[in-house]
């Protein structure tokens, strides 16, 4: 792969981490973050919200590919601050777009599986989006603004990524199941949730391809199962030989919840054809996870 200047947006975040440590590798990678600095060169702070420091960084930079990786993910909190939500996941894209514009860059989009409703039995990339919460419609907004902004784009959607956090990052459902039960404490689990959790380092290989091959359009980027959240915490306590007793089924309507949850299956066939890497199921990854969890922020190079 030819070396390129490639800027990610939200460099501090799982995904976004992730996507820095593997892309340094023979490219110019530079990264933003909006409060957790962390230790990797060519970081610059940044609020997306900021109109004129997106455009300007940006276009110092003059990335080849800018990849967007923040958002305001808290469906809850999307809800009811509708304008800060806006104000991020739409504006903050717009804003993006405008930079990319100046320096001509090719934008990838990272999305949710919440622009969709969940009432299909699965969802392809080219189904009509139908968003049940104020978060999948701002998300859809930024998915419209960057196939609209006349420039090469990637959208890719995804679910639940998991994976070994750093400790300034946000927890995610397996962290939270394992610490929960570690400490012998009861671990209340919704069992009408359903994903397709998507182990974070597939979807950094599946990212590294796309940009080799030059990919432009819509992929989903997700995991090979569909399961609720009380499977999902059964098999992790199996996989990290927790006990098992303490996990409790609850409906989500016993929870005081602000948005709608879509129970979205993403099909990744097109992914898995188009650039022939298989993606974990989540016992697998959970195994990969248990391998790694030594050696994940010592290796830096994918197989």
């Amino acid at each position: 792969m030819n070396k390129l200047k490639i800027l990610i947006i939200g460099g501090s975040g799982a995904i976004g981490f992730n996507l820095i440590k593997y892309l340094k590798n023979g490219n110019d990678v530079h990264f933003t973050y909006f409060k957790n600095k962390i230790p990797e060169p060519n970081g610059y702070e940044l609020n997306i919200v900021n109109k004129e420091n997106t455009v300007n960084l940006i276009n110092n930079i003059k990335p080849d590919i800018i990849i967007h990786t923040a958002a305001l993910t808290n469906v809850d909190i999307c809800e009811t601050e509708k304008e800060l939500a806006n104000s991020i996941n739409v504006n903050g894209t717009k804003n993006i777009i405008e930079g990319a514009k100046k320096s001509n860059s090719k934008i990838i989009f990272v999305s949710t599986s919440a622009v969709f409703s969940g009432n299909k039995k699965e969802n392809f990339e080219e189904d009509v989006r139908d968003p049940i919460s104020n978060y999948g419609i701002t998300k859809v907004t930024g998915e419209k603004a960057v196939q609209q902004s006349g420039l090469p784009y990637l959208i890719l959607r995804t679910d639940q990524p998991y994976c070994w956090p750093e400790k300034w990052q946000h927890t995610n459902s397996v962290k939270r199941v394992i610490e929960t039960l570690k400490s012998n404490s009861s671990l209340k689990e919704i069992e009408d949730w359903y994903n397709t959790p998507t182990y974070v380092l597939d979807f950094v290989k599946a990212t590294i391809k796309l940009i080799q091959i030059k990919e432009v359009g819509i992929f989903h980027l997700v995991g090979s199962d569909f399961l609720n959240r009380v499977e999902w915490a059964l098999l992790t306590a199996e996989i990290f030989k927790l006990k098992k007793e303490l996990i409790q089924p609850i409906n989500s309507k016993e929870l005081d919840l602000k948005a709608k949850r879509s129970n979205v299956k993403l099909n990744n066939e097109k992914i898995k054809k188009k650039i022939k890497i298989s993606f974990l199921g989540i016992k697998d990854g959970l195994i990969e996870m248990k391998k790694s969890y030594h050696e994940i922020n010592s290796n830096t190079e994918l197989k």
